[in-house]
């Protein structure tokens, strides 16, 4: 037997009940007026393992309820939640079926409507929307379904828009270096190679010779005036060896080459 010596509301929306024995229950209003938990009121100890576990139950539910107002989640979610507010086993069983049979937790509507979120708000391809979903616990099958949602035609109409935004972005560099940075950008926001084709052919991205030379007397100039006390030959393979891994035509680089020996000579530094 144990008298209740105490009772104090939290912060949040539950109740400390102090027993003289030293043992502190955690439970809801709910459970406070279900057994009537007054101050002085004597428990028995089949009464006191009612209360701790309904009392945990309900906080729990409780919890859970506070958890999903915000946003959907996923039950991996949920229960990755509880165990970090110390619920456990059967207690967490009881909450996971409650939520389900009143609608509030579901896999395949949450999956769904972050599929439906993602093409709305992001610039995200299935591919990363998949990998998103797995670490949140949604089984495959789920997830599959849900993204049939994500039609091949919004998927290039997002893909179109990046791919022009990155077009811009690297106008500066080579063409075959700008076609690669954007394929790189476009498969890494998860779209797949057929989506990223249609994509590049879509986008008015062509070869510009002139813009093309500028930008590699751009960076040419850097890396040739950086050897400036190198050996000549190293310093041509070094210059040389540089902007073809940028993507530059070997021509226009030799171009450049006889350019930069050309104004040296003319000025006395070589």
């Amino acid at each position: 037997m144990a008298n209740i010596t105490k009772l104090s509301k939290d912060k949040g929306e539950f109740y400390q009940v102090y027993l003289d024995d030293g043992q502190k229950l955690r439970v809801s209003e709910d459970v406070l007026v279900k057994y009537r938990l007054l101050k002085g009121k004597e428990l028995d100890e089949t009464t006191i393992n009612k209360v701790k576990k309904d009392g945990v139950y309900a906080v729990g539910l409780q919890l859970a309820y506070n958890y999903l107002g915000y946003q959907l989640r996923s039950e991996w979610e949920l229960r990755k939640f509880l165990k970090e507010k110390e619920i456990f086993g059967t207690d967490t069983d009881r909450i996971v079926e409650q939520l389900k049979q009143l609608k509030l937790l579901d896999d395949k509507i949450y999956a769904e409507s972050y599929v439906r979120t993602m093409m709305r708000t992001s610039d995200k391809g299935p591919i990363v929307i998949r990998q998103q979903l797995k670490k949140r616990g949604v089984s495959e099958s789920i997830i599959t379904n849900a993204l049939t949602l994500y039609e091949e035609e919004n998927q290039l109409a997002i893909a179109t828009h990046v791919a022009q935004k990155l077009a811009k972005k690297y106008y500066a560099k080579s063409y075959q270096e700008s076609l690669q940075k954007i394929k790189q950008n476009l498969m890494q926001k998860g779209f797949s190679n057929q989506v990223i084709t249609l994509a590049m052919g879509s986008i008015e991205f062509e070869k510009d010779d002139e813009a093309e030379y500028q930008a590699l007397v751009k960076f040419g100039e850097k890396i040739w005036h950086r050897n400036a006390r190198v050996e000549l030959a190293k310093r041509k393979q070094k210059v040389k060896q540089s902007l073809y891994q940028k993507g530059f035509a070997l021509d226009s680089i030799n171009e450049f080459i006889e350019e930069m020996l050309t104004q040296e000579g003319e000025n006395g530094e070589e």
